[in-house]
């Protein structure tokens, strides 16, 4: 069967922007405030974790609330992408706007909306994205199917008929749940694990490597789709 794909959608942190520093420091400023000293296992588990406010919360023990955490780490990453501290990943615009030019492109991510507003905004994409579901806007995060449901829903598609870009073990399993195919690129040193890794579609190691996977991916139309369009 001949892959029809008609629109890209693309998780935001650690695909799109680099966060992966960023996220760990105003969470772990959080807690140390909190009386909770950060640990290596407490950046592994903020990876694609749609729940991260909660996670954080819970090192508190008991002294901070999930919506104290949002907030106040919220308005740390805010501040970080007004001081320019949050930039695109090399190639990552490159890639949206050759995923443009085959379809509506839209933005699946656990972040929360005040801070994709900045970074979308500081980035020059605003424009360019139809649909931007943030961690508030749905009731079941990734790996739960949701996110990527209601990216389609926006840009009035058939999941089936979209391309998910995503780094994270959680965001692929999310997007697969949702019938679309992924274009992985796993952040830096990172191995996709197993019950993962025969996932996704196509794989690359940064996103400049990933745009002509993209390209092959979203130009694949059957002969007779490309007539329809074409005289449409």
């Amino acid at each position: 069967m001949t892959l029809v794909l008609r629109a890209t959608v693309f998780d935001l942190d650690d695909t799109l922007i680099d966060t992966a520093d960023a996220w760990p420091r105003v969470c772990a400023d959080f807690t140390a405030r909190h009386g909770h000293p950060w640990q290596p296992q407490d950046t592994a588990a903020l990876h694609g974790n749609g729940s991260w406010a909660s996670y954080v919360a819970g090192l508190c023990g008991g002294a901070a609330t999930t919506a104290e955490v949002v907030d106040t780490c919220t308005t740390a990453m805010v501040d970080a992408c007004a001081a320019g501290e949050i930039r695109a990943l090399p190639g990552a615009i490159e890639l949206v706007l050759e995923a443009e030019r085959h379809g509506p492109v839209g933005v699946a991510t656990a972040s929360p909306r005040r801070f994709v507003r900045a970074v979308l905004e500081h980035l020059g994409l605003t424009e360019r994205l139809r649909a931007v579901v943030c961690g508030e806007d749905v009731a079941r995060v990734k790996p739960a199917p949701d996110p990527y449901l209601r990216a389609a829903a926006e840009l009035g598609v058939p999941s089936s008929w979209c391309l998910a870009v995503e780094d994270s073990p959680a965001g692929i399993r999310s997007a697969v749940a949702a019938d679309m195919r992924v274009l992985a690129i796993p952040r830096a040193a990172m191995t996709l694990p197993d019950g993962i890794a025969h996932l996704p579609t196509a794989q690359a190691r940064t996103a400049t490597e990933a745009l002509p996977l993209l390209t092959r991916l979203l130009a694949s139309r059957p002969a007779s789709l490309i007539r329809e369009e074409t005289t449409t």
